[in-house]
């Protein structure tokens, strides 16, 4: 385990707060104190750390890896950080990104042409983790003949039934 300033603070958050419920059950303060001490460990990996991890918007980011991309697709969104700041696409042709990523699941559509066209490939990234995500990632590229010239990430709005 790493101590981090983050981690410190909310474990002094936690004590604290172990600490004042003590103090309601037992007023001696080497009783609230033996009590802080051993309940705020189990309190914060098995409470606090938990409940901070559902509602919080923070995930893993991975290296690209292309034979991860193809073969465990629920860990795609990780990988898009890497895909979009590191440019491994832009400037590259159709048939590289073929080869790293695939065919192109759905074709964007362009208002230009009224139509999907091939020169805008979209892939699909899964859902983010966490509580209350309703949110699919996605991942579009475009391209200038047959160069990709930009990455996108957005967000389509998804129903369950």
């Amino acid at each position: 385990m790493i101590l981090t300033p983050l981690f410190v603070i909310f474990l002094i958050i936690v004590f604290i707060l172990v600490w004042l419920f003590a103090n309601t059950i037992d007023k001696r303060k080497w009783v609230s104190l033996l009590i802080s001490l051993v309940l705020t460990p189990l309190a914060y990996f098995f409470i606090f750390y938990p409940v901070l991890n559902i509602f919080s918007s923070y995930h893993h980011e991975k290296y690209f890896d292309a034979e991860v991309w193809h073969k465990k697709p629920s860990f795609r969104y990780e990988m898009a950080n890497h895909l979009k700041q590191d440019s491994l696409i832009i400037n590259k042709s159709k048939k590289d990104i073929e080869t790293l990523l695939g065919q192109a699941e759905w074709y964007g559509w362009n208002d230009s042409i009224k139509a999907n066209s091939e020169d805008q490939w979209n892939y699909n990234l899964g859902f983010k983790p966490g509580a209350l995500n309703t949110k699919q990632e996605c991942i579009e590229i475009k391209f200038k003949n047959n160069i990709a010239s930009s990455v996108t990430q957005y967000q389509l709005e998804k129903t369950f039934e």
